[in-house]
């Protein structure tokens, strides 16, 4: 009977042994996972992080409560936390951080906002901190690969998470990523299920940009108003 019992359970462990091989050979995104994303992450932190500027042509389209809007521009990242969203169609705006404050500003308007970034939650702000030492990691919470989610582009790698601070607002974070680390699409959900997603095309890397792009000058017999929260 020992011996019976000694063949059953090293034919057990044999089987085990063998599943977990055939399910190494099948499922070999599943089990290095982890490993993957340690490695995709790692090179969005060494793309930006050795970049001094970035220019890019957006679009940014939001869907929610009924409503449609689609915008498109010019963004421009310069390190440390500086950023320049010029708005062109179908209007023009503004939207400029420089370092601890952000302003928004539509012309011809009569009032300018103005805000401390560290209140904000607004969704175009994390970027300004790509360019430096962030690792991605550190940015998101439960940040992992999205196999589920089709790229837009093929052969780029999409991320999901949620940036920290935001879990109050957002419900998931789409990143799509290239393979040599630049992110070409964020995908926002809010809570409320309203959508915002940014594409990017078109990056320019360490283009010269003067200092003053990321200074707003309040335009004569403009108001500012100081809030705790950047809204459109």
């Amino acid at each position: 009977m020992r011996n019976l019992i000694h063949f059953d359970r090293s034919t057990l462990k044999n089987v085990l042994i063998i599943a977990l091989v055939l399910a190494c050979l099948c499922f070999p995104n599943l089990v290095a996972a982890d490993d993957r994303l340690d490695a995709i992450t790692k090179q969005v932190d060494q793309h930006y992080n050795r970049l001094n500027s970035l220019q890019a042509e957006f679009t940014e389209t939001y869907r929610g409560a009924g409503m449609f809007r689609s915008e498109s521009g010019t963004l421009i990242l310069k390190r440390p936390g500086r950023m320049r969203w010029e708005y062109e169609q179908p209007r023009k705006k503004l939207f400029i951080v420089n370092r601890a404050t952000a302003w928004f500003y539509v012309p011809g308007d009569r009032q300018a906002r103005k805000v401390s970034v560290k209140t904000m939650d607004d969704l175009r702000t994390p970027l300004a901190y790509l360019l430096g030492k962030t690792k991605l990691q550190k940015e998101f919470e439960g940040l992992s690969l999205a196999p589920d989610i089709a790229p837009i582009n093929p052969g780029n790698i999409v991320l999901r998470g949620i940036p920290k601070r935001m879990g109050e607002r957002v419900s998931q974070v789409i990143l799509e990523v290239t393979p040599g680390g630049a992110i070409e699409r964020i995908f926002a959900e809010e809570l409320d299920g309203s959508t915002t997603e940014f594409r990017f095309r078109n990056q320019k890397a360490n283009v010269p940009v003067l200092e003053s792009r990321f200074a707003f000058s309040l335009p004569p017999g403009v108001e500012v108003i100081k809030a705790n929260e950047l809204a459109q």
